[in-house]
């Protein structure tokens, strides 16, 4: 599993992970806590049966190993490697975020990921003026030394990307890697893996549907050390972009445009709120220099403790006792302990029943609430 003091998945291991990031109600912070709690993901995956009945869920899916080997075996044949969360080749900016993929599947370059970046997004249906802004950036951002992270989406992104090819860009997928997303942009795609690379957290043939953008938009502000907004509407999507960017902590900036264009309206109210005014490729160089020795967090490391709980009339109350202090309003982990009066360990195991039995949501800052 290691090799001196780099961190290194055995291939059996690496099956576990995938299994356990594919099951049913497993999201990256539950990954998370579940690896740490239990020793492992080959332990988790055994337990999530009785862990998600005890929450009150007769039946819960995960994939069986036959199921994990197929997937990494056909994105193999493509040249896609699965990265583990605290492996060297993982993305180092992206360990940093709050909810981190724990595999990232990753097609082409990786040497791309050694390089301090910048995210460039913005409209879909974006004006010429706007692709061709975004064209300039990206190819004074490449020459600047920064790879340009986007989301192979068509207006700004797909600008962003073309004028980055050179230099080095990364498209970050909604779906998975056999399924990119919008097909006209396969070749563009293609272009990119030459001196760039694509990445996704999502199962091989997934099919992006709308929930998945936003996931992936986290991605692109957590691997960047800024996002630069050109032409968003007052309800874009680039407009989460950015508010996951503020939370991540990274900057934010964005490009001004006339107030009669709709395609403004968004981006001329985040400089309203804060973000920082562009009218160059220096305006967002300089502002970053300070951010780009940024250190590196703790990430999974397997195996910690072993310390499943039993079943016992105590913790079947415990565990209705945490749903009922619970509602759609998210509280802390300290609240429920306080409020319970019970161990943290146990009010931890109590929340993994209940989230593998679909009954609660975990939110950033290791908040959770009632779904």
């Amino acid at each position: 599993m290691k090799n001196g003091d780099v961190f290194r998945l055995t291939e059996d291991q690496r099956i576990d992970w995938l299994r356990l990031i594919r099951a049913e109600n497993v999201g990256p912070r539950t990954f998370r806590i579940l690896v740490n709690q239990f020793g492992g993901a080959g332990p988790a995956v055994r337990l999530l049966p009785e862990l998600a009945r005890r929450g009150g869920r007769s039946i819960i899916k995960i994939p069986g190993r036959d199921e994990a080997e197929a997937e990494l075996k056909e994105a193999a044949r493509l040249g896609i490697r699965y990265v583990a969360l605290g492996e060297a080749d993982y993305p180092k900016l992206l360990r940093e975020i709050d909810d981190p993929p724990p595999l990232l599947a990753i097609r082409g370059n990786n040497e791309i990921f050694q390089r301090p970046a910048i995210a460039i997004v913005g409209a879909r249906n974006a004006s010429v003026a706007g692709q061709r802004y975004a064209a300039q950036l990206a190819r004074e951002f490449g020459e600047a030394g920064f790879a340009v992270i986007s989301g192979l989406a068509r207006g700004i992104d797909s600008a962003a990307h073309r004028a980055s090819l050179g230099t080095g860009t990364v498209a970050v997928l909604a779906g998975g890697h056999a399924k990119p997303y919008p097909a006209e942009n396969e070749k563009l795609l293609e272009a990119i893996l030459d001196q760039g690379a694509a990445i996704s957290e999502m199962p091989h043939r997934w099919e992006p549907r709308a929930r998945d953008f936003p996931r992936r938009n986290r991605l692109i502000s957590g691997l960047s050390a800024g996002v630069v907004v050109v032409e968003a509407a007052e309800r874009s999507g680039s407009l989460i972009t950015a508010r996951l960017a503020g939370e991540q902590g990274r900057e934010v900036f964005a490009v001004p445009g006339s107030p009669a264009d709709p395609r403004a309206g968004g981006t001329n109210r985040l400089i309203k709120q804060g973000a920082t005014l562009v009218t160059s490729a220096a305006d967002v160089i300089e502002n970053l220099k300070p951010m780009l020795g940024l250190s590196q967090p703790s990430v999974v490391r397997e195996p910690e403790i072993a310390i499943p709980a039993q079943t016992s009339q105590s913790a079947d109350e415990l565990r209705e006792r945490v749903a009922n202090l619970l509602g759609s309003a998210p509280v802390t982990l300290d609240d429920l302990v306080r409020e319970s009066r019970a161990r943290a360990a146990d009010v931890h195991v109590a929340l993994l029943e209940l989230e593998l039995a679909g009954r609660i949501e975990r939110h950033g800052g290791g908040l959770v609430s009632l779904v």
